[in-house]
């Protein structure tokens, strides 16, 4: 695991909407992993945070839109935890980057996806690819994608996919430093 950096404010977001979500439990997997690198780490579950579907237009004013987009312009990384729904991330997840937009900008993005089956593995590509083009987000290239295998019989998550899981919370959380070291102004060189 990366280093305890209380400089570091990690977020994961659940954005299945589903009471028995398999997504939610990676992502509570995600939380506790990150928790050992920062006591800053959050985990918003959309499950608990009603939004409207995005309209171009009021829907930006709901009540819950500007919290959200806050805390997702203080947090680095960010880690979607998605099920995957005909070969595609759920549209809350995408309703969501819809509604927060900018707040996205210039953010680590790492992914955990809950699927029904091998087929839909690369799911979360018109997801990523809309984060990096229209917001310069540095997704990681290591995901998480759980199939109905991967879940023990009382739902929680086997030991195959706790490790893939931690391992993504340990190269977003190194991304993110050195992301962050790289963006910050470098001093100023003086010639000679």
């Amino acid at each position: 695991m990366v280093a305890y950096n209380p400089a570091m404010n990690p977020l994961v977001i659940s954005c299945s909407l589903n009471p028995e979500s398999r997504s939610a439990s990676l992502a509570r997997q995600a939380h506790g992993a990150l928790q050992k690198v920062s006591a800053e780490a959050k985990l918003i579950d959309l499950r608990q945070t009603p939004l409207p579907m995005c309209d171009g237009g009021p829907a930006y004013q709901h009540q819950s839109v500007a919290p959200l987009a806050t805390a997702i312009s203080q947090a680095n990384p960010i880690l979607l935890a998605v099920p995957v729904y005909n070969y595609d991330a759920n549209a809350a997840a995408k309703n969501l980057i819809e509604l927060t937009g900018r707040a996205w900008t210039g953010k680590v993005v790492g992914f955990l996806c809950a699927a029904g089956g091998q087929g839909s593995y690369m799911s979360v590509m018109s997801l990523a690819n809309s984060l990096m083009l229209d917001f310069r987000c540095l997704i990681v290239p290591r995901f998480v994608y759980a199939t109905g295998d991967h879940f023990n019989d009382d739902g929680s998550l086997n030991d195959t996919i706790t490790r893939r899981t931690d391992e993504l919370c340990v190269t977003a959380t190194g991304l993110a430093e050195a992301w962050g070291q790289a963006q910050a102004p470098a001093g100023r060189v003086e010639s000679n």
